[in-house]
Parts: C-alpha cells; structure tokens; sequence
C-alpha cells in the first residue's frame, strides 16, 4: 500500500474584474507609487456580485482535475480552505462537492486564515497516504473584496479574490515530503475580522482590521523559523531547495523571508504584483502559475510557506 501523497494537478481561477493601483486612487487618498513602493501589488481581482466563493473555488478545482486526468466524480475528499465562506454552513467544501457532482466521500473547510492551504494539505496528505480515502482535492479560495474597508489604504489595497486547487494522490514514493504547522492566539488581535452572526444580526465590525507594522515582524520571523524546521526535518540546508513558494502577502515580506533564508529571488515564485494577497488561495495559485509556465518541473524540491491571522503559520517539503 502507498505510504505518501503526491501532487498530480493544479488549477487556478481569477475573477474577471481587475482593479488596478491606478483605478484605486480614483477613490482613495493614494496613489500606484505609493502602493507598489510599499507592497509590490500593481493590481487585484474582484469577484463579481453573483460570484461566491465556492462558484471560485469549482473553476479551480477543474482545472486542477483536468490536470491530474481524474473524472469530478471520482474525487474521495474534498477540503476548502477560506476565510470567507459562502455561508454559516454547511461548509463550502460540501457546496463545491454538489456543483463538482462529487458524493459520499468527506468534505470540510478548513480556517486558518492565510495558512489555510498549507494546515488542508497537510490534513490531506496523511489521510491520503494512509490510505482512509484514495484521493483528495483542496481548494483556496477567498473573496476578500465583501470584508475589507475600502475607505482604508492600508488594507484595501492589499488583497484580492481568486482560488486555487491541487489534487493529491497516492504515491510509493514521496511527494509530500514533510508539514509543520503552528498557532498562537495570543496574536489574534493583530489581524482579525472583529465580526460575528448573533441573533439574526451582525455584532461586532465585520471588516479586516490589522497592525501591518507588527505583522510584517511576525511574519518573517515566523517564516523563517518554519523553514528552517522543514529543512532540519529532512537534512537539508537552504541550498536543496529548487522553488520557494510563500504567501503572497506583499512583496517586502517575501523579499525580506528570502533574505533570512539566504534563497535568492530567482527561487522564489512571487504572484503578489498580479493577484495581491488573496489568503488561504495565495500558495496554490501561485503553484498554478509557476507548474504552468514550466518554472516548477519534476524531481524538483518545492517549500511552501504561509503565515496568517490566528496567528497561524506553517511549512511544507515537497518533492515535484
């Protein structure tokens, strides 16, 4: 029996509406210097008035299995990972099972904010190489546009909508090589939606609100050390490792984890300037990207890495 997991496909999918630097500074006091020079973002998707998350994550998720050759209602376990779900419940994970045409086998979402991605893989790979399901598929999707505060240049501007999938199948070799996952909620003020459904109304202010002084210290901190951890748990040194594939939070971010770790730019696979932060679908995004214009190729060691509110941050060694 298979004792590892591997990824066999990826998909990803941005909604049509682009808002760029420029068309922002129509309706805020900024201006696309201002925002490239701090963040790197030129310009974010928006999903459409119609579009939900889930709606999102299904044209991910059929690219990714058209990738992979592997037939929607084939699928075992489906795991969404997003912050911003379609509704209280049931989970999106089970609304984009029904519109895949997908039954019977588990499905869940998993919160854990812009990490998201990296804590379903992980949760993924040991179900699939254990051999509970025979398959799994795990979307990141988010649309961050209905929760920011769009009065506020130093969120707004940041994120942006979109999804990507992966699909995960068994392997007698190992794909998944490692995950390390962490969480302190002594941070959670740092980055929250201070929101909640309550008696028919909403309480509280259902708007991202974040410290990006303290975040940007914590996370590369955090990066770094998690990195650092993959790379002890499989004797390896930064050197080994082909592709780096951080959250897209913002540039400086990526740019200054990259530093920490001595890997030079050139490895480091960066969507941030087209896609913006687009939380839990930022990593396989990105994945999408760099797997489709032959950046990342077979036999190559690929790190993920991601960080979030929570704060929740972890790693994952792959083997292409």
């Amino acid at each position: 029996m298979p004792k590892h997991s591997r990824i066999v496909g990826t998909g990803g999918y941005l909604p049509a509406q682009i808002l760029t630097n420029a068309d922002l500074a129509q309706r805020l006091d900024t201006t696309d210097e201002w925002i490239r020079a701090r963040t790197g973002i030129r310009q974010r998707h928006v999903a459409a008035a119609g579009e939900q998350t889930s709606d999102l994550a299904l044209h991910a998720a059929r690219k990714a299995l058209d990738v992979a050759g592997m037939a929607a209602a084939d699928v075992d376990l489906v795991i969404v990972a997003t912050t911003t779900p379609d509704m209280v419940f049931p989970s999106t994970a089970c609304i984009l099972q029904a519109k895949l045409g997908a039954h019977g086998g588990p499905a869940f979402d998993v919160q854990a904010v812009c990490s998201g991605f990296v804590y379903a893989l992980s949760i993924a790979d040991r179900m699939v190489a254990s051999g509970a399901v025979r398959n799994a598929l795990l979307v990141g999707a988010e649309i961050y546009s209905r929760i920011l505060d769009w009065s506020d240049r130093g969120t707004c501007v940041l994120f942006g909508d979109g999804a990507g999938a992966v699909v995960l199948a068994p392997s007698s070799t190992p794909g998944i090589l490692s995950c390390h996952l962490h969480a302190d909620g002594a941070y959670r003020e740092m980055l929250c939606v201070p929101g909640f459904v309550a008696n028919g109304a909403v309480s509280g202010r259902p708007l991202l609100r974040m410290d990006g002084q303290a975040v940007f210290k914590f996370a590369v901190r955090v990066l770094a050390e998690v990195a650092h951890e993959a790379l002890t748990a499989n004797g390896m040194t930064a050197d080994a490792i082909d592709w780096l594939v951080p959250h897209q939070a913002n540039e400086r971010i990526i740019e200054a984890t990259a530093r920490k770790l001595s890997v030079p730019m050139s490895k480091v696979i960066s969507t941030v300037a087209r896609h913006a932060n687009t939380s839990a679908a930022s990593i396989p995004l990105a994945l999408d990207v760099a797997a489709r214009d032959g950046r990342i190729t077979a036999h190559q060691r690929v790190m993920l890495l991601g960080v979030g509110g929570g704060f929740t941050w972890g790693s994952v060694l792959l083997h292409w």
